[in-house]
């Protein structure tokens, strides 16, 4: 059974003390006086937990396949154009001016790695807050009219916009399908179905058939019962294969289907005696 998933852990944005912010503000007033890169390192390391809190915050919205180290990575570079371009003579608090940039950073860089348009996400969003909007009106399931009509879109745009969303969606396979209560998360490699696989069940119960319909036969009406129904050629291809005529491959073809008739029959009497 799966288990709720804890909140992810943020580091907790901690307010600096007078000092540090009196020696924070001394550092400014020498890189404003002459920008050297070892003071803008400076600043970027007494301004780095802001960064980590940011990526932080956009990570809580994010699949558990996103890096939260590579967001922080991102971030940095709008703090470092944060840092080059603002002015102390503006009265505006340094944390308040970079963090939409270190926002705006991060985001780009998320973006940067959707392949997805980002007119497919918007209206595939779309689509997704009016069957959420639908499903709390009704408690039903929406049908495609009511969709298209609670989005004010006539039915072949509705199809576009249904069939350039079924595409927008790549999963990781290595993303948490649900946690346990032991070490190992199952994962969606885990319940990922392989539909190369053989089911065991119909493998057998398609080799009792076979053996079941063709009991009694001789070779080669055993040999035109296989062909035709389980190689699916054609009495041709099959009078080929025996040597016969299409003819009269039919022929044993209507005897053989007779035949197994009246032994189907004979069995569904005995399990209804059973019964």
């Amino acid at each position: 059974m799966a288990t709720l998933r804890p909140p992810r852990a943020r580091t907790p944005r901690v307010k600096p003390t007078p000092e540090q912010e009196e020696a924070t503000r001394k550092v400014w007033v020498k890189y404003r006086k002459k920008p050297t890169e070892a003071l803008r390192n400076d600043l970027m390391e007494r301004y780095l937990p802001l960064v980590r809190y940011n990526a932080e915050r956009v990570h809580t919205k994010l699949p558990d396949e996103v890096d939260v180290e590579d967001l922080v990575s991102a971030g940095v570079f709008g703090l470092m154009d944060a840092i080059s371009s603002f002015d102390l003579e503006r009265g505006v608090k340094f944390e308040t001016y970079c963090a939409p940039r270190i926002r705006g950073a991060i985001l780009d860089h998320l973006r940067s790695m959707d392949w997805v348009p980002r007119l497919v996400r918007s209206r595939t969003s779309q689509m997704d807050k009016a069957r959420r909007a639908i499903e709390m009106e009704t408690g039903e399931k929406p049908t495609d009219d009511e969709l298209a009509d609670h989005m004010g879109v006539d039915q072949e745009e509705f199809a576009k916009i249904k069939k350039d969303g079924s595409a927008t969606s790549v999963v990781s396979l290595s993303r948490k399908w649900f946690e346990t209560d032991s070490n190992k998360d199952v994962r969606e490699i885990d319940v990922l179905e392989d539909a190369r696989q053989v089911n065991p069940l119909t493998a057998a119960q398609k080799r009792d058939l076979k053996e079941l319909i063709t009991r009694g036969l001789t070779r080669a009406e055993r040999l035109i019962v296989l062909l035709y129904y389980f190689e699916e050629m054609t009495m041709k291809e099959i009078g080929t294969t025996l040597d016969l005529s299409e003819s009269r491959v039919s022929q044993m073809h209507s005897s053989i289907l007779a035949r197994l008739k009246a032994q189907l029959s004979h069995r569904e009497a005995e399990l209804e005696e059973q019964d």
